[in-house]
């Protein structure tokens, strides 16, 4: 089953602390352990340096320069912290120890040259830190003498330490689990009222928007990325909305007209100017919708990305192409002027830039009577290559310059004068441009003429 999200993250922060504490918990034991054991070692030492210049071993015999030291209530009995005390000659053979050892002996190590060098050893049930130095006499070496300090105490210290250690650190782990459940929680119910928020929102209120608490924090960036994402598709929602009314709108004119012409034919018979008349009514009802529905299939063929692929372009030779091709097929004067002294290469995709060129030239035919002057240009501003199609026809109103690339439409004094055209030109324009990486900017007056302006960005 998987766990919710405050599970998951109270698990990884419990996780990561448990191994923080699980490592403090070992260096306050190492820490102790040493502190114990350097303290007990401390005191051997002490008393190693002690007994050093009491006892002698003179041909093999024990000497003292204090007898009653050797019989001090500390080294003949088993309590009150004793020392233990025995001297061994060169092969560690026992010459004497404390009465406190009774029937045990001290462990001789020949190997052990540090006089300072101590380690824990067991004598009997009890478990002492032991100490052994060398005994010489007039420069010579005698044997050795071994004194050991008991580790009881220190032992059962350390052991308490452990047992308290390893008894805490379950029950930390646990307050941590829940305290880190608990904040978890509470730090992500922001997210939980912006999930309740969004999951009540719906096509039918989509201009509703998540309210941001703390704007300056992840969540509220978080926020604001939905309301933004909410914008978005209420926008899109809204243009949708409009293109579909409209298109139905350009097609279901034509549809009436040829549906009305074709009533008109079957009334009764006609003559045969008049049936050449209805059918080229028809032909161009149905023209009408055919380029309506031209204009719709690559609309939709460049939303879905058709265009996306650039390449290099010398944009001189193939603009003079485009300006000779369209004013034959249009029958119009269409000049062109290059303002660069060199060359001018551009990445874009030919055919996307193409369909951009043919709709914009064509508007401004459209748009100018024949007498008035057409003019695509191209150069270089900054190191971005422009193109611009400019003519001197009848301009757009200051009012509808931001609305003119919305799909269908169209001023009311061009469908008033029965201009020819779907209103979707423009619309494809602007969506072949985002597409291509090209920025479209256009400057008109009314009744003087309209330039629009292509910066190719991405040469």
């Amino acid at each position: 089953m998987k766990l919710a999200y405050k599970e998951r993250i109270a698990g990884r922060l419990t996780l990561a602390t448990s191994l923080i504490i699980l490592v403090v918990f070992g260096v306050i034991y190492l820490v102790a352990n040493f502190t114990v054991v350097n303290s007990i070692d401390r005191e051997l030492g002490l008393e190693t340096d002690k007994h050093r210049d009491q006892i002698f071993l003179v041909e093999g015999e024990i000497r003292f320069l204090h007898k009653d030291e050797w019989q001090e209530m500390e080294h003949s009995q088993l309590q009150l912290n004793p020392i233990f005390i025995e001297i061994v000659d060169l092969d560690g053979h026992s010459m004497d120890r404390s009465p406190n050892l009774r029937s045990h002996h001290l462990i001789f190590s020949p190997e052990i040259i540090s006089e300072k060098a101590a380690r824990t050893i067991r004598i009997g049930d009890s478990e002492v830190r032991q100490m052994q130095i060398p005994l010489f006499n007039v420069g010579k070496h005698e044997g050795y003498l071994l004194l050991a300090k008991s580790f009881e105490d220190s032992r059962e210290l350390l052991n308490n330490l452990r047992n308290v250690l390893l008894i805490l650190y379950p029950g930390i782990l646990l307050s941590l689990f829940l305290t880190m459940r608990y904040l978890a929680g509470k730090s992500i119910e922001p997210i939980r009222q912006i999930i309740s928020k969004t999951n009540r929102i719906t096509q039918s209120n989509l201009n509703e928007r998540v309210p941001e608490a703390e704007p300056n924090d992840e969540i509220g960036q978080l926020t604001r990325s939905i309301n933004e994402l909410l914008e978005r598709l209420e926008a899109s929602l809204i243009r949708e909305k409009q293109f579909t009314s409209d298109a139905s709108h350009e097609l279901r004119t034509p549809l009436a007209v040829l549906r009305g012409t074709l009533e008109v034919l079957i009334r009764k018979p006609r003559t045969a100017e008049e049936y050449v008349e209805k059918i080229t009514s028809a032909f161009s009802s149905i023209d009408r919708m055919s380029a309506t529905i031209d204009q719709l299939l690559a609309l939709a063929r460049e939303e879905k990305g058709k265009f996306s692929v650039r390449e290099e372009l010398e944009l001189i030779t193939f603009l003079e192409e485009i300006t000779d091709q369209i004013a034959v097929e249009q029958q119009r004067k269409i000049s062109f002027r290059c303002e660069a002294s060199t060359p001018i290469f551009a990445k874009a995709n030919e055919q996307s830039l193409q369909m951009i060129l043919n709709n914009l030239i064509q508007n401004a035919v459209k748009y100018s009577t024949p007498d008035q002057e057409i003019l695509v240009k191209t150069g270089i501003t900054n190191s971005v290559p422009y193109i611009e199609v400019c003519d001197a026809g009848s301009g757009i109103a200051s009012e509808y310059l931001e609305r003119i690339f919305d799909p269908f439409f169209r001023e009311k004094e061009a469908v008033d004068r029965l201009i020819p055209g779907t209103g979707l030109g423009l619309a494809i324009v602007k969506k072949l441009a985002q597409e291509s990486g090209i920025r479209i900017s256009v400057s008109s007056e009314k009744g003087k003429g309209s330039t629009f302006r292509l910066d190719l960005l991405d040469s």
